[in-house]
């Protein structure tokens, strides 16, 4: 692969990843109404999803659970009562939170918010979807194995992912540090959070191969 090709690859992944979808909006979400720590969190446990997309990818595991409806659908409803869970926990939340307090019934642990980045990722049948439709089209018919260059970009993928995550996660914090200046804004928030969690859902669940 060429520095050319090479350069479109990462730019096209950076573009896409700021795309609004569950991913992003996650890392936002949690990162304006508690902090970048947990934006941090997140943004591991996405990226720990995209690692296992991308050896499932690589493997051919990802082609062959796409040839199932069967398959497809179970991913698909199963994705869409976890962020139909995660909208009802955040609206039920709402009703504790108070900037300002170092500890209420929402607050998550570092290693919670890391496992539901993962299931997220994990339970996003898109995703797998855009590995098959994307990594392919930077495959060389003259280089490396198909195995091992769905396995290098798919990497890369990763790292710019994680990157951008990080990045959106830190400038969120910020944007919160503003808003919550006000404790009045600490409610709405969540309620936010809840209403976005809800669309995501629905998106999901209407989803078509």
């Amino acid at each position: 692969m060429d520095l050319s090709v090479l350069l479109s690859f990462i730019g096209l992944s950076v573009l896409l990843t700021l795309t609004p979808g569950p991913d992003i909006l996650f890392v936002i979400t949690q990162s304006i109404a508690r902090n970048h720590r947990d934006g941090m969190a997140v943004a591991l446990g996405l990226c720990t999803g995209l690692l296992v997309h991308t050896t499932a990818a690589a493997l051919g595991v990802s082609a062959i659970l796409h040839q199932s409806a069967v398959a497809f659908q179970l991913l698909k409803v199963a994705g869409a009562i976890y962020l139909l869970w995660l909208a009802w926990q955040a609206w039920k939340g709402s009703r504790y939170a108070s900037f300002g307090e170092t500890t209420t019934p929402i607050q998550s642990s570092f290693f919670a918010l890391y496992r539901r980045g993962v299931w997220m990722n994990l339970l996003n049948p898109k995703v797998s979807l855009f590995f098959l439709a994307f990594l392919p089209q930077f495959i060389t018919s003259t280089g490396a194995p198909v195995a091992v260059q769905m396995t290098f970009l798919g990497l890369l993928f990763l790292v710019q992912a994680l990157v951008v995550f990080l990045t959106v996660a830190r400038v969120a914090q910020s944007l919160g540090k503003i808003l919550f200046r006000n404790p009045a804004w600490a409610k709405p928030i969540e309620r936010i959070k809840a209403v976005i969690y809800l669309w995501l859902g629905v998106r999901v669940a209407l989803m078509e191969r």
